[in-house]
């Protein structure tokens, strides 16, 4: 027991460590064409529950069905347990700020035109996912670290309706849509 909590412990800091050193140095921004063709999404389950909403992009932004792609976060899950969305949590971080979880790696190994971090709290693997996380416009709330979004909308948390109008005002203001 003592020897697991040391170990997951080092596992932290390890990668806080390497958080702080990413976050200070330049950011490695991905080329492409105009327009939102493909979106992804980190949710944090324990505050958002309704990862349903997320698909509302595909007719707000004229997609195609298969083009927004959604993983949660959840302090803690049961593995039997089924869930709508893919699912990560703090039991999946490994050495060196890896992240040992088949679904976060299938979402990571894509490319993003619109990355929507859709949490409020900083939490280390939901920042990590986003730093990791490829993607040419990168979109959050405020009350995270402000060097992780593109583009920050100061909405609540529990209204999707509002962050999605934003959204899209603010994407067409940068003639994304």
């Amino acid at each position: 027991m003592f020897l697991k909590k040391l170990i997951d412990n080092l596992k932290i800091r390890a990668s806080r460590k390497y958080l702080q050193q990413e976050l200070k140095s330049p950011t490695k921004t991905l080329v492409g064409g105009e327009g939102i063709s493909s979106i992804g999404c980190i949710v944090d389950l324990d505050r958002f529950d309704s990862t349903d909403s997320f698909y509302e992009f595909i007719e707000e932004f004229s997609l195609r069905p298969n083009s927004v792609k959604i993983i949660g976060y959840k302090r803690y899950y049961d593995k039997n347990s089924p869930y709508s969305t893919p699912v990560f949590s703090d039991k999946d971080l490994g050495w060196n700020a890896k992240i040992e979880n088949s679904y976060a790696l299938e979402f990571l190994g894509r490319e993003y035109d619109l990355l929507v971090n859709y949490y409020t709290e900083d939490k280390l693997l939901l920042q990590l996912m986003t730093l990791k996380t490829r993607a040419r416009l990168k979109v959050g709330f405020g009350e995270v670290d402000k060097s992780l979004n593109d583009l920050i909308l100061n909405a609540p948390i529990s209204d999707f309706q509002t962050f999605k109008k934003e959204l899209k005002k603010y994407l067409r203001v940068l003639n994304e849509i």
